[in-house]
């Protein structure tokens, strides 16, 4: 039997997600909005959530169950469906892309640098 892996959703928002509409298709979830939690040996995910039902932490509207594959499936108000991890890009990748080349400094180095002469605004002398 597989085992699940249990991510729960934080508060703040799992009250957003309680209350928006439900869509077709796989969720994309943020990992900054999950905590990891225990892990339930189950035939699939219904029987996790039947199992857990009675327990001191049922499942709730929003968590997440991992599948030994990476898979998700999130728990809503009609069943489990399909969900997906969604990562940020990083900010220098962005900025490569729009410039077309690499400068070969860092993101911390681009943050940390003081704004130079050329940056100071410009006054018009008559």
């Amino acid at each position: 039997m597989p085992v699940f892996r249990i991510h729960r959703m934080k508060d703040q928002p799992r009250q957003s997600f309680r209350f928006a509409p439900h869509v077709s298709g796989a969720a994309n979830v943020k990992p900054k909005d999950y905590e990891p939690s225990d892990e339930v040996v189950s035939e699939n995910e219904y029987a996790a959530w039947a199992s857990m039902r009675s327990s001191e932490r049922p499942l709730g509207v929003g968590d997440l169950l991992e599948l030994p594959t990476g898979q998700l499936r999130i728990c809503k108000y009609v069943g489990f469906e399909e969900a997906r991890w969604i990562v940020p890009e990083i900010k220098i990748q962005a900025l490569e892309q729009t410039s077309g080349q690499t400068s070969g400094q860092t993101l911390d180095s681009i943050e940390m640098m003081p704004p130079g002469p050329d940056s100071a605004p410009q006054t018009a002398q008559a």
